[in-house]
């Protein structure tokens, strides 16, 4: 008598699955490292600031953010998903070359509106970036607000000799780089969707690689693991298109991203340099 042989599970389910069963893992680390980020340097530490950290800033790849001469889509307009979210961080490039950083975290909270429904992955990044965000506000509108108005000068009051120290180290410091490390992610993710080409890799293969070139080298190995499984879920070019420029071509769809992640990219320049600056990069 034959033995039936149990049926082999459809990949539709394990694609989806895959991202779900590594939730429990992400969400433990990520929680641990947001309440390290929180509450300031690691212990023992002498100096919140690294002396002679690296600098490094990334080439223009996004193009210029001039307006192309024809009609702009909807999506860039005061209305659209992009276009709330390149206002503000546009607007925290001051002319004195620093970064405002009320402006600076409306957009990241327009990033994450942009960014969430995307899948799993994305889910995990904005949960901790809304939670990032949440403690940067409580800093600008906080009983030392005076010193949180910009990047300048809020790692002027945390660097080391400043009076009076802050008891938790330096919280707003660590929490921006941790900020500034998600937002060259998203900025490469949307440009390589954007730019990529019929028949080569596909949106999820990009935003992994963007993973890799921002966030990997900072996460353990088990991290890198789990995320580039949760990747096999991330929605395909067309979805992406669709929710960052609704019911425009994909011509004009794709020159918007490429316009959004020319913001990102601006603002991830102006911040490179300003932790660079101020020894801020090795934090953690």
């Amino acid at each position: 008598m034959r033995v039936p042989l149990p049926q082999p599970v459809p990949w539709r389910w394990l694609r989806s699955a895959i991202p779900l069963a590594i939730f429990t893992l992400l969400l433990v680390y990520l929680w641990a490292r947001s309440l390290r980020a929180l509450s300031g340097c690691r212990p023992g530490a002498q100096s919140c600031i690294a002396r002679e950290p690296p600098s490094f800033q990334v080439r223009q790849q996004s193009g210029p953010l001039e307006a192309p001469e024809r009609e702009e889509p909807q999506c860039l307009g005061p209305q659209g998903m992009l276009g709330r979210m390149m206002r503000p961080f546009r607007a925290s490039l001051n002319p004195e070359r620093d970064v405002e950083l009320s402006q600076y975290l409306a957009g990241w909270r327009e990033l994450v509106r942009f960014l969430a429904p995307l899948g799993s992955i994305f889910a995990f990044a904005t949960s901790e970036a809304s939670a990032k965000v949440t403690a940067l506000e409580a800093l600008v509108h906080g009983p030392e607000a005076a010193h949180y108005t910009s990047l300048a000068t809020m790692v002027a009051w945390e660097r080391p000799g400043s009076a009076p120290r802050l008891s938790a180290g330096c919280p707003g410091s660590l929490t921006m780089l941790l900020l500034h490390r998600a937002l060259r992610w998203s900025q490469l993710c949307l440009h390589r969707v954007a730019t990529g080409m019929l028949g080569g890799p596909d949106a999820g293969a990009q935003c992994s690689d963007a993973y890799g070139t921002a966030l990997a080298p900072h996460h353990p190995w088990f991290v890198r693991q789990a995320a580039h499984l949760a990747f096999l879920a991330f929605p395909g070019r067309g979805r992406l298109l669709e929710l960052a420029c609704p019911g425009s071509k994909e011509a004009e769809a794709r020159n918007a991203l490429v316009r959004a992640a020319g913001t990102l990219e601006d603002v991830y320049n102006r911040t490179q340099s300003l932790l660079a600056e101020g020894g801020l990069l090795e934090l953690a």
